[in-house]
């Protein structure tokens, strides 16, 4: 039998900004998606697989681009050729601007909740953050920083197109999900997290 309400279908290409960073997600750029996976698993063999040294690396793309735009910009004077097409090498007031207002915000959020924890002593917070916490150090020791980066391209190349494609098998089960995780914590709340004595500030024991 049908569902008589269906439920609203969210439009992943709008949330995820309805740019270029969501044609590239979603596959819709077939060539920028293919380049962001090839370039990502060259990295990732270089410095993890063949031992590849990040800063020995960097040093040398750096030197033979120099080299290159060197005898380019030479050959160019003696053969009176057009330089190289170098575009303006500045960051603007405005890129930085909304980098600043972007980093602001997740900066504020973990200010706040980090005060939470310490002023206003909100156990049930506390636990949440030191579990996810304890799950990203326990993840973190099968792995190393590398490869969670390349493993973080591949899940965001793949499940944000899964989730496109069936959204309605997924969330279906991510609701039942969600309900038994909530009477679980529910239980656990009633059972132990009720029962532990929570201090008073002094500002409500002086009233």
């Amino acid at each position: 039998m049908a569902d008589s309400n269906p439920r609203h279908r969210i439009s992943l290409y709008q949330v995820l900004g309805a740019g270029s960073v969501a044609d590239v997600l979603l596959w819709r750029k077939w060539c920028g998606s293919v380049l962001l996976v090839v370039s990502s698993t060259t990295f990732w063999f270089l410095f993890e697989r063949a031992g590849y040294n990040l800063l020995s690396f960097v040093a040398n793309v750096l030197l033979l681009l120099l080299v290159i735009l060197f005898f380019w910009a030479k050959s160019a004077s003696l053969l009176n050729r057009p330089l190289p097409p170098l575009p303006e090498l500045e960051v603007s007031e405005e890129t930085v601007v909304k980098v600043a207002d972007a980093m602001r915000v997740y900066v504020n959020y973990a200010l706040s909740i980090a005060r939470d924890i310490a002023v206003g002593r909100n156990l049930k917070l506390l636990l949440k953050v030191a579990f996810c916490l304890w799950v990203a150090s326990y993840i973190g020791s099968f792995f190393n920083f590398l490869t969670l980066i390349y493993i973080g391209v591949l899940l965001s190349l793949s499940i944000p197109v899964l989730y496109d494609k069936y959204q309605d098998h997924i969330d279906e089960k991510l609701c039942a999900t969600h309900r038994v995780i909530q009477t679980q914590y529910k239980k656990i709340d009633e059972s132990l997290l009720k029962k532990i004595p929570v201090p008073m500030n002094k500002g409500k024991k002086s009233q």
